[in-house]
């Protein structure tokens, strides 16, 4: 039996601004991600095209934001837009050192001024025949929103994605409340990596001094190697939210 270790990492990165938007911090974001080197990045709130930036900034990338920091670490890599306005769109983005076989974005939006999706690829491991499904998520504001949402989540997964096939979801499910469990732990019977090994979800928002619990690693069909939650320096002076990581161990047994 072998084992395969896979390396995530998810990030609400706030567009490539500090808090408050005081600071273009894309470069800073794309340093410190390849510091990390994880092998999956879920990305949320992230540029997809916004011209009227280029301007603006010295620093502005030429190509969109996902391509900026996926570059030559990250060379697969989906993109789902999940508002679009006027001056460009922005959405959820998944960074992969893995090729992907498939990936669809998937319109959840209840309402027009608060659009969201989820964006679901499917990658296989090199030398290996198993297929891993990963969902990037950025959930709504309003808990009636995030209800509706999360059905839709479960549809997907039970209509979409087979029993025995592992799956990660991961990002922002502003869900402080802890009322998700539910759906995905109870019906769906996923683990969330951080309560799993601490026995409570980790606390990213807001980065400088994390009060609520927004972010989210959840699994099934893997086994947690380790977790962090990376509050401190650089992170905590990037984005609004603090980044999650963790590794995740599977093989061709199933894990209980």
């Amino acid at each position: 039996m072998s084992e395969t270790s896979i390396k995530v990492l998810t990030y609400n990165i706030h567009k490539g601004f500090s808090m408050g938007n005081r600071r273009f911090v894309l470069h800073d974001i794309r340093d410190s991600l390849r510091q990390i080197n994880a092998d999956i990045v879920f990305l949320q709130e992230i540029h997809g095209e916004k011209p009227i930036s280029n301007g603006r900034f010295d620093d502005w990338p030429t190509n969109n934001q996902f391509e900026f920091l996926a570059d030559e670490v990250w060379q697969h890599h989906a993109y789902g837009k999940n508002a679009i306005y006027k001056a460009g769109h922005h959405g959820n983005a998944i960074l992969s050192k893995y090729p992907f076989i498939e990936w669809e974005n998937i319109d959840v939006s209840i309402m027009k001024k608060a659009s969201r999706s989820l964006l679901h690829g499917t990658i296989l491991i090199p030398d290996s025949k198993t297929k891993i499904h990963i969902i990037c998520i950025h959930l709504g504001l309003f808990e009636r929103e995030r209800e509706n949402q999360l059905v839709t989540l479960a549809r997907r997964i039970n209509s979409h994605i087979p029993a025995d096939e592992p799956l990660i979801i991961a990002g922002d499910f502003n869900d402080w409340r802890g009322n998700a469990e539910r759906h995905l732990r109870e019906d769906l019977g996923l683990k969330e990596v951080f309560k799993s090994t601490y026995g409570a979800h980790a606390r990213t928002f807001p980065a400088w001094l994390p009060m609520l619990s927004m972010d989210r690693i959840y699994y099934r069909g893997f086994k947690i190697q380790q977790c962090n939650n990376l509050s401190g320096q650089p992170w905590r002076r990037m984005s609004d939210h603090t980044p999650l990581f963790a590794e995740l161990i599977f093989s061709d047994e199933k894990f209980k």
